[in-house]
């Protein structure tokens, strides 16, 4: 049996089991205990939590405080704009009423008793009040004839043909006045809308009264 010589110390130290690996810095290592974090450390995370918490607070009272502000402001303005709506119209009917008290009485007028000539004037008389109290307010009738054609003023119902170059794509007649306030359009004019037409020979086509087709006109 073969006898083993004993280590010394020096063989001893130099062996992997003797050796024993540095800890890293922290006390964190691999042959060394789990260390909890200093008190000042867990101190500093708290307050910065509180810190956020209430900022974070302060922001959602912020954003509830505007929402309210913005909610009354909307509805502020709705019932401003309702009044100011309320006055317009009332304003406009104060100015009217005078002239509807003259149509009635010349609309409840006995014809057997009153001529002709008497209802024209007073219905002339009424029409003109109207317009006395609606100019101001920036009200205009759109029935001018001989006017180019606008289709942001009128409305084309059929065409005519024109009797010159010159009348060709205008307003022949107005089947139905337009009206307009300032730059709004509140009805358009329904109009005739003339037209000039040549053959090809360069003559004007003229429509046969005959109902036989186009003739040529001089």
């Amino acid at each position: 049996m073969t006898k083993h010589k004993p280590k010394s110390m020096e063989e001893l130290a130099a062996t992997p089991a003797a050796r024993s690996e540095p800890a890293e810095p922290g006390g964190v290592g691999p042959n060394s205990a789990l260390v909890e974090p200093a008190p000042e450390v867990v101190q500093r995370l708290e307050e910065t939590a509180a810190r956020l918490t209430a900022e974070l607070a302060e922001a959602k009272d912020k954003h509830l405080r505007l929402a309210a502000e913005f909610d009354n402001f909307r509805k502020r303005m709705v019932r401003e704009r309702t009044e100011v709506w309320g006055k317009a119209q009332a304003e406009v009917v104060s100015r009217l009423v005078d002239a509807l008290d003259d149509l009635a009485r010349f609309a409840h007028v006995d014809p057997s008793q009153t001529d002709a000539k008497t209802i024209h004037d007073g219905v002339d008389l009424v029409e003109r009040k109207v317009w006395k109290e609606l100019e101001p307010l920036g009200v205009r009738r759109v029935d001018q004839v001989g006017v180019p054609f606008d289709p942001n003023l009128h409305e084309a119902v059929t065409t005519a043909p024109a009797d010159e170059p010159t009348k060709d794509h205008t307003v022949g007649a107005v089947l139905q006045a337009g009206y307009q306030i300032g730059t709004v359009l509140l009805r358009p004019a329904r109009v005739v809308v003339l037209t000039w037409q040549k053959d090809k020979t360069g003559a004007r086509l003229l429509p046969d009264p005959r109902g036989l087709g186009d003739r040529h006109g001089r």
